[in-house]
């Protein structure tokens, strides 16, 4: 089994990864250091002219103030300098944890880059276009099953589902699944990203099915969507108390059951594969017993200028307590998922060594209201 190999993969070959850190929180105060050096080179215009910085200030414009102060920490920390947004959800209720980067998050969207295939799986096993087992060409010489096309985000084996399924399928659960609507209940800040009527005129289905193409997603619906996959199928609506009392008498709310459940051990195992030995083995934390799982996206967004990196994931495997989607722009190649995943990783250490995991797993789930379809 994958995950009996998760111990010895993560502990030798993660930890020095993990120790490389992440851009700091504020700039070197000593002009002529090397580290005042390294960046200016980071800030230093690059040869993609127009695109997004890919350092920002991303967390003074907020409001922290309904946040978990410990998860809202725990991911300023991570995130740290890059230009970029973090939600954090609770995947048993629904509730937001914490939203790192307010404008971009409830802001119109991206393209999803290749955190769709989680979608398509989704669809294909549902449809029986393919099994577990189905073995799918991807090269001259090479083929791979569901584990490991998504563990290595192969475009090739994506592309061929959705020519497959075609657009009305891909579209159905697409949208099944949340995408091109409101994630939240009572998020008037809120925008619903997009999703096409017709096939993308680039690359058509199969790139749509690979890369987003055509489909704008934002880190809500992601954090969404990443919570139903951990909790079994339960796509809930994204609550945001505002008050101690609001807190208090937090009840949940179901938009709908996906009634996935008989494929998600297929798709969960592939996102299981991406963090142990795949693209998004930089979010383990090689310390903790609790075992993300994910799937990280890389591309350009040409709609709002800039490369995009992606990571939605949970953990942990068993008893999920927390869903994370996080999103980073910019102009140099240090955009891209995998590093999305390492400010994941990040934020599950710290969380771990605050024993937040500890703390929340003997809490009782509050009754849930259904106001889905």
């Amino acid at each position: 089994m994958i995950k009996d190999l998760g111990k010895a993969l993560l502990t030798g070959l993660l930890i020095s990864s993990l120790a490389a850190p992440l851009p700091a929180a504020t700039p070197a105060a000593a002009s002529g250091s090397s580290s005042a050096k390294s960046a200016r080179r980071h800030l230093a215009p690059s040869r993609y002219s127009g695109y997004a910085s890919t350092y920002a200030d991303s967390v003074s414009a907020d409001d922290p103030s309904y946040d978990d102060p410990v998860v809202r920490q725990a991911a300023v920390d991570a995130l740290g300098r890059y230009n970029g947004s973090v939600v954090a959800v609770d995947p048993n209720t629904g509730r937001i944890l914490s939203i790192v980067n307010q404008r971009v998050a409830f802001g119109d969207g991206y393209i999803p880059c290749s955190t769709i295939k989680p979608t398509i799986a989704i669809a294909a096993l549902e449809e029986n276009v393919i099994t577990s087992d189905t073995m799918l060409k991807v090269s001259r010489r090479k083929y791979m099953n569901l584990t490991e096309a998504l563990a290595h985000s192969n475009n090739v084996f994506f592309e061929e589902l959705g020519r497959r399924m075609g657009f009305d399928t891909v579209s159905r659960y697409g949208r099944l699944l949340g995408l091109g609507e409101l994630a939240g209940y009572n998020l008037p800040e809120e925008h619903p990203g997009a999703f096409p009527t017709e096939p993308p005129t680039f690359g058509g289905v199969a790139r749509m099915s690979s890369f987003g193409q055509g489909i704008q997603v934002t880190p809500l619906q992601l954090a969404a969507l990443a919570a139903a996959f951990a909790n079994g199928g339960t796509l809930y609506y994204l609550q945001y108390p505002h008050s101690q009392e609001e807190i208090d008498a937090f009840q949940p709310r179901v938009k709908r059951d996906l009634n996935i459940g008989n494929v998600l051990p297929e798709v969960r195992e592939g996102m299981l594969a991406a963090v142990l030995y795949g693209t998004g083995r930089l979010s383990a934390d090689p310390g903790g017993d609790e075992t993300p799982l994910g799937k990280t996206g890389t591309c350009d967004d040409h709609n709002n200028p800039s490369h995009v990196g992606w990571f939605f994931s949970y953990a942990d495997e068993t008893h999920p307590r927390i869903a994370l989607a996080v999103l980073l722009r910019g102009n140099t190649r240090a955009v891209k998922g995998p590093t999305a995943a390492q400010v994941a990783g990040r934020i599950y250490r710290k969380l771990r060594e605050e024993n937040y995991f500890g703390q929340t797993a003997n809490a009782v789930a509050p009754k849930t209201f259904s106001t889905g379809k």
